[in-house]
């Protein structure tokens, strides 16, 4: 890997059951097929081409928060088992509340009868469920306590067209604003587009009627004085639209007052048709999750992407992730597919980002079990696991880290990254 280059990567968020954002599960990074735009691309160089001071998301570390896990007898609007594709067991130790009989995946999405046994160490083998406030609490509070600043609530189209799934999600970014107020981290809302019968008038929609109200909340994030809102998705295969519909949200949400976000392909400076909704966002978060598994393939990607941003004066989020699996649910994907290397592959990408002035970063994800790139606390070794089953713990590579190991880690980089600490290109963090 050549040090001075950046390589800032992936980043993940599967939506198995439901969509995906990373590579396993339908999400692939593979842009669409440009198609000559008909109306004029906006200017490459505009007139005072100027990135933003900072704020709530320049200059800080966000990460993406799914929030998608209920068990039956939570007491939910579903009240029952959802996203339990688990490629990563949870450390729930820390939990107030959990629940056992959760009818994971192994095997290739073959879900297995409901789960009453113990881990490997003996003990029972249960899960939280995002709906219960006491866990939402619980990671915001892992936030605080790691210097990460915000979460990016994900909300998608494929779930909000069922009332009761759309209840479930109100609900989960309820219990975001009031734990993001008792810790004092920020968060907003990040829509993907997949999913909805007509994204531009759901969108909207859904943004006036129900989500706009949080932007009252003192933790929803601001920028440059304006609400944050992230659309993710505009250029890959997998999500609807085209260049039109895209600008025509894009730009709709600007007219509401808001700072936009887009969420984009790896390579979006090079997708020509493309750059008049690219060009109508305040940032561009270039997506790297699940395409390969060598840091070389992404040399270079990042630098045309920041060198695109910077000369429209748009701000530059990159994209760090720990690694990717998806094994549990696709048969065709292998084992620790990108595999952590104790936490070198992740460090690699913030002293990257850290090396070509990269201040703002997008964390994918903190609770992704279904991908395998949690941050969260998961399974160190095959006895915090259900027993007899096969799980990405984070022992995979043969070095035993911690349950919060990669809490930790994303701590020290974003402390590299802020100026805190020295830059440093080898991953400082203690196993334990």
């Amino acid at each position: 890997m050549k040090k001075s280059n950046l390589i800032v990567l992936l980043a993940a968020a599967v939506f198995t059951v439901s969509c995906s954002k990373g590579s396993g599960g339908g999400g692939s990074n593979t842009p669409v097929t440009p198609v000559t735009p008909t109306i004029p691309i906006i200017p490459t160089t505009p007139t005072n081409p100027t990135t933003s001071a900072d704020g709530d998301v320049v200059g800080k570390v966000v990460v993406g928060y799914q929030g998608w896990f209920s068990a039956k007898g939570d007491g939910s609007p579903s009240n029952s088992w959802n996203h339990q594709n688990l490629e990563m067991w949870p450390d729930t130790r820390e939990y107030t509340k959990t629940y056992s009989g959760s009818p994971f995946q192994q095997n290739g999405g073959v879900t297995q009868p409901p789960f009453t046994g113990n881990m490997g160490n003996g003990q029972p083998a249960v899960v939280f469920s995002s709906y219960d406030q006491s866990t939402v609490s619980t990671h915001f509070l892992w936030m605080q306590q790691n210097g990460i600043d915000c979460a990016a609530v994900q909300r998608f189209g494929s779930e909000l067209k069922s009332t009761t799934l759309k209840a479930q999600r109100d609900g989960i970014a309820e219990r975001v604003r009031i734990a993001a107020e008792a810790t004092g981290r920020k968060f907003y809302i990040m829509y993907d587009i997949s999913g909805w019968t007509s994204f531009q008038t759901d969108i909207k929609t859904d943004w006036t009627s129900y989500m706009k109200a949080l932007t009252s909340s003192p933790a929803y994030a601001v920028q440059n004085g304006k609400p944050v809102v992230c659309v993710w998705g505009p250029g890959f295969a997998n999500r609807p639209g085209d260049v039109f519909s895209w600008t025509d949200v894009l730009s709709w949400f600007k007219t509401q007052g808001c700072y936009v976000i887009v969420g984009a392909p790896s390579d979006f400076a090079t997708k020509i048709a493309y750059q008049g909704a690219y060009n109508t966002a305040n940032m561009i978060m270039p997506w790297m999750v699940g395409s390969n598994n060598n840091l070389s393939y992404y040399q270079g990607l990042d630098q045309t992407n920041i060198n695109y941003c910077n000369a429209r004066g748009i701000d530059y989020q990159a994209n760090v992730f720990p690694g990717f699996a998806f094994f549990n649910s696709d048969p065709t994907k292998p084992k620790n597919e990108v595999p952590r290397m104790h936490g070198d592959f992740m460090w690699a990408q913030f002293a990257a980002a850290k090396n070509a002035a990269v201040k703002s970063i997008y964390i994918s994800m903190f609770d992704e079990l279904n991908e395998g790139t949690a941050i969260m606390k998961v399974a160190e070794d095959a006895s915090m696991a259900p027993a007899g089953q096969y799980f990405l713990n984070l022992d995979a590579d043969g070095t035993h880290v911690s349950a919060d190991f990669y809490l930790r880690l994303v701590n020290n980089g974003q402390k590299m990254i802020k100026g805190t600490i020295s830059y440093t290109a080898t991953n400082p963090t203690s196993f334990q």
